[in-house]
């Protein structure tokens, strides 16, 4: 199926996802355009906030103009994708352009927070989607085991460098820095595991 009809397909799923309870993400994978219920924990999100956060402090000194943002769906029509990463780098124009998405080409950074349910998701398909759409760093963070990635050097399908962390670190995201030290774990209720 050709972009255009998967495309007109996700935005059927989006007006359809608007009328149901709870909060929905439409995307287009491997598979094509697919509807999920998304049900990140406030540790997810605490982190989303975190490096968001982080990021824009120093986003105003490297790049100006740029933002990170969660939200927007970004896309590449040349490789039938459509993905919502839980936060990324874009021109803070973007978000005044008519549509859905942001088109890949504007993306500096993506950053993924693994989730306890899905994370093939994070490791597999955007691991191979991220880099085929050019966008030049993707930070995996995983608080199911403390650790975190930055892939950089994108080439095809997949990134040809992959720096390692763990949760206390200073993390090196091209020009910026991401400290870590609080990030929380997964747990059960009331855990501090850090």
């Amino acid at each position: 199926m050709d972009y255009a009809k998967m495309r007109a397909i996700a935005e059927d799923l989006t007006a359809y996802a608007e009328q149901l309870e709870g909060s929905w993400n439409v995307e287009i994978g491997p598979s094509g355009p697919f509807l999920a219920m998304m049900s990140p924990s406030k540790r997810h999100e605490g982190t989303v906030r975190r490096i968001r956060n982080q990021l824009n402090e120093q986003l105003a000194a490297t790049h100006p103009g740029y933002i990170c943002e969660n939200g927007p769906e970004i896309e590449h029509p040349e490789i039938g994708r459509m993905r919502r990463p839980d936060a990324l780098v874009i021109p803070e124009a973007a978000l005044d352009e008519p549509g859905l998405a942001v088109d890949a080409t504007q993306v500096l950074a993506v950053v993924e927070i693994v989730s306890p349910s899905n994370p093939e998701n994070d490791y597999g398909d955007k691991l191979a989607e991220y880099p085929a759409m050019g966008i030049g760093l993707y930070l995996i963070v995983d608080p199911r085991t403390g650790t975190i990635e930055v892939h950089s050097e994108p080439c095809k399908d997949r990134y040809r460098q992959k720096a390692p962390y763990i949760f206390g670190d200073t993390v090196a995201l091209g020009p910026w820095a991401v400290e870590t030290s609080g990030f929380l774990r997964y747990g059960k209720p009331g855990d501090q595991v850090r």
